[in-house]
């Protein structure tokens, strides 16, 4: 979408547009002249800003290491190959970079992923990693004004406070939010970093994107995320897009699909907007937001009633399918359905009927479905779905669930979560022993540093809710402190809900720090005045590198991983995160022990971790999850050869040896997708599409995970008698691998003698041999998790089998009544959580009836995330300069509201937003859609004032979390985003 350009003077609070200025220091030297029209060729608006980008060859001007200023054309070049960090689809990009300056970008044409192929945002990496608007240097809020001090100053200050909050009120009084942006390593040694402060405080984007589906998919079948890949829906005979919006948030994954349809596939995509996806679609059906389990469970109806499910794969691989049905045949009927999701039966039963005709069949879905108070229950109906028609486990079929950032995954697998350790190790005792002996330290000085024992296995506050960690009631706080002070690592505040709330928690702390390549909207909204700032806070600004000044690895969604090459070195001020990460843990007292196993490097002459040493420690202990066969070697030979591997199957053409490591790449699937067993040693190739019994183990195959028990209700859990992966030695169901296991199968004695003293009294994911696995897998064909069922009824959540359930804030009284939210919960996570006691309050006030529309968000393919690398990015910033909201034209027309007009938006926080009205039937009359990128005004006020001078994104507006309001998943505590309430009238 391309509203009106920007003019001279638009913005009251800057009337000469900043990027109009960065645009003329930018293009000075490049060019000798450039009009309006001939910028928007060459920025690609018309003509493609992929072609564009590749052809602009100079980012501005950077100084030798002798201080000369190297000739274009004269020195050094090199070509770096690096990996897209705008979403989860892993696009590699090739960085030309001479005399230390990056001059140009290629898309990498061999990439199994995207094929020579980027969208705007990959199209512009190259001014992200030059960015004129970056941080550059630490800085600290004196007198409303951000100052420039050194990093010696900040280092002192910073870690001065955190060590008085945590001697006065524990180490739980200070909360890390750490990024989806770093790489595995990072966002490893954040966790590890956390740990060794003594707390279980911490967590990052995943929890407010994925983490219903990481819940909810992991209690399906073991393991939370994407089953199958980008490449893989080329197999399918249907695709499904429910909750997703794939060609403006991950664009170039719409390339597989388009190869797929070509192919005969159906596209059906299934949203309350009609998207840039939905018009690629085979059919359309529009629903109201957040009744994708009555959809769901319509479609199911129709599959059962006309007896289309796969009996064999249920009885052989499910659980509970059976009560399932029952429900779904009582209570979804058509008439039930049609009353929920507004869609009527005929199209229903349409798409129940291209599911069964079409198999294998693929269900895609993004945060449509997760951001919602039941995102569990419905990530679960999509998987319950897929389970019916026997669709998991097959390649063409499987949830493909499509992460946001780049690393989101991989932050996710290894990072920092509050109720795990990396790999999704339990906090439990036997865990922390595990990782101890890892990290080469005592388990009991790991333990000293906790507030108590109790604390080391108490999950902590999540990102979604540290708000109400500031402001709740002490005595409701499952902790000794209420929060005293955050540490912002690569964040955006705007991705959060209730964000008036936001600000008086900021206002509230005593220490706020914000450790960014850009200062985010977290400098802006605690720079600004508020109502009750504390006059004891401190608040710093620390520049980190961008992921294209530091080496490291990076998980996509598919669960593949790539080994990014330093682009560039460190520009400005700029750190990289991991040695701040070092250089607080010096400051704190554990510098030694966090870097015990690592060789270091000198960066601008000071010490770094070795990137490739932490992903070894990675490899020595996250056997839970498969990172253990991703060698820096390993991935670093794929990052070379990506032309050997096959585009659908993304397995390697081989043998092919690697001609600078000499490894040999053949039978591995690229980026040696997760799990990835064993050591690197036992060469497994990684798991392309989990669950698949079509395989051998060794060549990637599976069955569900046995991580639920081996009997319920006197039913077996285990796989049924013949269904086993292909080769397996045991042919039926068994539960997972230990010594005692070992033992009894008589195969304990193919374990070597070192083998043996490591495995003694250990399972497969506390063996640091790894001896077990290669056992299990390589000499019998077994899965080291064992052979179990799926569970399409998850007991130990508060709905079993999915339950549609209201928004808190809805428009639709009478559909609450009948759909009543969960009552609420005294304490989880830490904290209490409302449902039931806002929901009624909401109906008894008529909320309703004063904000009528649902409001809902989702992407811009311009914009990701938070929005202020992208908006910050001159090439990006002139594609989308407003902030707006989508309005039906029936809605319009009786609100006196014109296309482009200024609209105020009002939810039932009490927050205002002023945006440009876009006039459109993408959404129905009773929808309005805002996209999710945008700070920097607050309620009709631009917040320029309030950045760090030169450091604020050309493009400012409204954020849509300014406004929205309270709500969170029973499970998780994911927010509510999607379906909230609001009312619009002209400005």
């Amino acid at each position: 979408m391309l509203l009106t350009p920007r003019k001279s003077g638009a913005s009251a609070a800057a009337p000469t547009s900043p990027f109009i200025h960065s645009l003329r220091r930018g293009l000075a030297n490049a060019l000798p002249t450039l009009d309006r029209r001939t910028f928007l060729r060459r920025s690609g608006i018309g003509v493609g800003v992929g072609l564009a980008a590749s052809q602009l060859t100079l980012m501005r001007k950077a100084t030798a290491a002798d201080g000369a200023q190297p000739a274009i054309g004269a020195g050094k070049v090199e070509v770096r190959r690096t990996v897209c960090s705008h979403c989860s689809v892993g696009c590699a990009s090739d960085a030309v970079v001479e005399n230390g300056v990056w001059v140009r970008q290629e898309p990498v044409f061999d990439s199994p992923i995207n094929l020579g192929s980027h969208c705007a945002k990959g199209a512009a990496l190259r001014e992200h990693g030059h960015g004129e608007f970056r941080l550059r240097y630490p800085m600290k809020l004196v007198n409303g004004k951000y100052e420039r001090i050194s990093w010696d100053t900040a280092l002192q200050e910073v870690t001065d406070r955190i060590k008085a909050l945590r001697d006065a009120s524990g180490p739980d009084s200070v909360y890390w939010i750490g990024s989806s942006k770093h790489n595995n390593e990072q966002a490893y040694l954040l966790r590890k970093f956390v740990s060794f402060f003594g707390s279980n405080n911490c967590d990052h984007q995943a929890r407010i994107c994925h983490s219903t589906t990481v819940a909810g998919v992991a209690n399906t079948w073991g393991y939370g995320a994407m089953t199958n890949s980008y490449n893989d829906m080329r197999n399918a005979k249907v695709a499904l897009y429910i909750g997703s919006n794939a060609a403006e948030a991950h664009p170039v994954s719409m390339l597989h699909l388009l190869h797929a349809k070509e192919r005969g596939c159906k596209v059906i995509v299934v949203d309350p907007r009609f998207t840039r996806t939905a018009a690629k679609s085979d059919e359309y059906v529009r629903i109201r937001s957040g009744s994708d389990i009555a959809f769901l469970f319509g479609i199911l109806h129709h599959i059962f009633k006309n007896g289309w499910e796969d009996k064999k794969y249920l009885n052989d691989r499910v659980f509970g399918m059976a009560k399932v049905r029952d429900e779904v045949m009582a209570k979804w009927t058509p008439d039930k359905v049609e009353e929920a999701c507004g869609v009527p039966e005929a199209q229903v039963l349409k798409v129940a009927t291209w599911l069964n005709e079409n198999r294998p069949g693929t269900i895609v879905w993004c945060m449509g479905q997760t951001q919602h108070t039941i995102g569990n229950a419905i990530v679960r109906a999509s998987c319950i779905l897929q389970l019916a028609l026997g669709n998991v486990g097959k390649s063409g079929g499987g949830t493909n669930i499509f992460r946001g950032h780049d690393n989101v995954q991989g932050a996710t697998d290894v990072g920092p979560n509050p109720d795990s350790l990396p790999s999704y190790y339990g906090l439990v005792e036997g865990s922390w022993r595990h990782f101890a002996n890892v990290w080469g330290v005592e388990y009991d000085w790991i333990k000293s540093k906790f507030a108590s024992p109790a604390m080391m296995t108490k999950p902590g506050i999540t990102l979604s809710r540290w708000i109400d960690g500031v402001l709740e009631k002490n005595e409701l706080i499952d902790q000794d402190s209420n929060l005293r002070g955050v540490v912002y690592w690569g964040h955006s505040p705007n991705s959060q809900t209730r964000g008036l709330e936001m600000k008086k928690a900021m206002d509230k702390l005593e220490l706020l720090v914000v450790v960014d390549p850009y200062p985010s909207a977290t400098a802006a909204m605690a720079a600004m005045p508020g109502a009750e700032v504390n006059p004891n806070r401190a608040v710093y600004l620390l520049p980190a590198c961008t992921q294209f000044e530091t080496s490291g690895s990076v998980t996509a969604s598919n669960r593949s991983i790539q080994w990014r090459e330093k682009v560039i070195e460190p520009l400005w001020e700029s750190r990289p995160d991991h040695m701040i990460m070092y250089q607080f843990a010096q400051k704190l007292g554990f510098g030694s022990e966090l870097v015990k196993n690592y060789k270091m490097q000198k960066v601008k002459g000071m010490d770094e971790p070795v990137p490739e040493d932490i992903l070894r420690e990675i490899n020595r202990s996250c056997w839970a999850a498969g990172y253990t066969g991703q060698s820096p070697e390993r991935l670093q030979a794929h990052m070379r050869n990506m032309g050997a591997f096959d585009v659908r199957t993304l397995k390697a053409k081989g043998p092919l040896k690697d001609k600078i490591n000499g490894y040999d790449i053949g039978g591995d699937y690229f980026g040696l997708p997760w799990p990835c067993y064993g050591t690197p040693e036992l060469k497994h190739p990684g798991s392309p599409n989990l669950y698949d019994t079509s395989k051998h183990v060794m060549d990637g195959g599976g069955n569900f995970r046995a991580n639920f028990g081996v009997e319920r209700d006197g039913q077996n859990l285990l796989a049924e008698d013949g269904s086993h992966s292909v080769g397996a030695d045991i042919t039926t169901g068994y539960p997972e691998l230990d010594h005692l296991l070992l033992k009894k199968l008589g195969w304990w004695d193919e374990l070597n003698d070192t083998e043996k003293k490591a495995a003694e009294g250990k399972n497969w994911k506390t063996d640091p041999s790894g001896g077990m696995i290669r056992v299990f897998m390589k000499n019998h064909g077994c899965h080291p998790f064992g052979n179990a069922k799926a569970r399409a009824i998850v007991w130990n959540f508060p709905d079993p089998i999915p339950q549609h359930r209201e928004p808190l804030y809805g428009n639709r009284p009478d559909l609450a009544a009948k759909y009543p939210t969960h009552n609420d919960v005294k304490t989880f996570w830490r904290l209490p959580t409302l449902y039931k006691s806002v929901q009624e309050k909401n109906i008894a006030d008529k909320v309703a009836e004063k904000f009528p529309y649902i409001l809902t968000s989702g992407r811009l393919v311009e914009y990701e995330g938070g929005g202020e690398e992208t908006r910050s990015n001159p090439w990006l910033a002139e594609l989308q300069q407003e902030m707006f909201i989508e309005i039906n034209p029936k809605v319009a027309a009786g609100k006196g509201i014109r296309n482009g007009d200024r609209a105020w938006v009002h939810t039932p926080t009490g927050a205002k937003l002023n945006v440009q009205a876009l006039v459109t039937e993408r959404v129905g009359p009773d929808t309005v859609f805002m996209p999710f990128h945008f700070s920097g005004h607050w309620q009709g006020v631009d917040m320029l004032p309030y950045y760090p001078k030169g450091a604020a994104p050309i493009v400012r507006g409204e954020a849509i979390n300014t406004a929205t309001t309270y709500g969170y998943d029973i499970v998780t505590m994911m927010q509510e985003t999607k379906s909230t309430i609001c009312n619009v009238e002209k400005a």
